[in-house]
């Protein structure tokens, strides 16, 4: 009487065999490795996606050529005079705008299903939210260059040594960080993409254009000063103009570094939160 075999009877398991185990907790430097991995699949995500850098590099120089030739004349008297004026706050409010961009990559991956992959690998749970954190890091540095080149063409000069103008990157670069917390509590809650753009320059607009990115102070009306100077656009913009042109003053970078803390110390919590519940 013949019997019927199958692969299962030629595998005997030994008693030493143990199923493997995924990895449940990692490292903190393992975890910043990985950060820094995904960070760089995001970066990479945009030479398959080109027209997402055309966003954050269009838009930018447009703003710099229309406000400078359109509205220079008109508010200074000269073009050349506001383009030293206007830039160095140009670049504080195309700051504000590229960190919505993190929390529309975010809602992508969400919406994707990106994230519920990420959480079947053995990585660090954090990493992918770090990841897409720091390559917003990126975006920030080669918007800040491009619009800072665009203007040294048009005939901005730097008033104060390198270091200072380093300086101010840096100080852009830290509060872009700390902001990116408000982009990624948006990018959780909207529904899609689409909307994160709507909500987040729908609440950007306001903020930057009330300030005194665009126009001096002592020109608004009395009752509009004290809004514009309690702006934190226009303590960053005061800031960057200081170290790139007219000196740096401790005050406004003091504040600036104290917005950006209240700003992450609110909305880190509440983003971490959010993408608890949906995730």
């Amino acid at each position: 009487m013949s019997t019927t075999t199958t692969p299962r009877d030629y595998y005997v398991r030994d008693s030493s065999d143990q199923e493997p185990e995924i990895e449940t907790k990692v490292g903190l430097l393992k975890g910043i490795q990985q950060s820094f991995t995904l960070a760089w699949r995001t970066v990479v995500q945009v030479r398959h996606n080109p027209q997402e850098l055309g966003d954050f590099s269009i838009q930018p120089i447009m703003f710099v050529l229309l406000f400078t030739f359109m509205f220079g004349g008109a508010i200074m008297g000269d073009w050349q005079e506001y383009l030293t004026f206007m830039l160095p706050g140009m670049v504080v409010m195309n700051m504000l705008f590229v960190t919505m961009y993190v929390g529309q990559g975010l809602n992508a991956d969400l919406t994707k299903g990106v994230f519920d992959r990420f959480r079947s690998l053995p990585i660090a749970r954090w990493a992918p939210l770090a990841g897409r954190i720091l390559a917003d890091q990126v975006k920030q540095v080669w918007s800040i260059i491009l619009i800072l080149a665009v203007g040294v063409a048009l005939g901005f000069r730097f008033e104060n040594n390198a270091l200072a103008v380093l300086g101010a990157v840096g100080l852009l670069l830290v509060f872009a960080l700390a902001f990116s917390w408000v982009g990624v509590l948006v990018g959780i809650v909207a529904r899609d993409p689409e909307r994160v753009q709507i909500y987040g320059f729908t609440a950007l607009f306001p903020v930057t254009f009330i300030s005194n990115v665009f126009v001096p102070v002592e020109t608004l009306p009395s009752w509009l000063e004290p809004v514009v100077d309690n702006n934190p656009v226009s303590t960053i913009a005061d800031a960057a103009r200081g170290l790139m042109m007219t000196g740096a003053e401790t005050g406004p970078i003091i504040q600036t570094l104290l917005w950006g803390l209240a700003i992450a110390v609110v909305f880190a919590p509440l983003s971490l939160r959010a993408l608890k519940r949906r995730v």
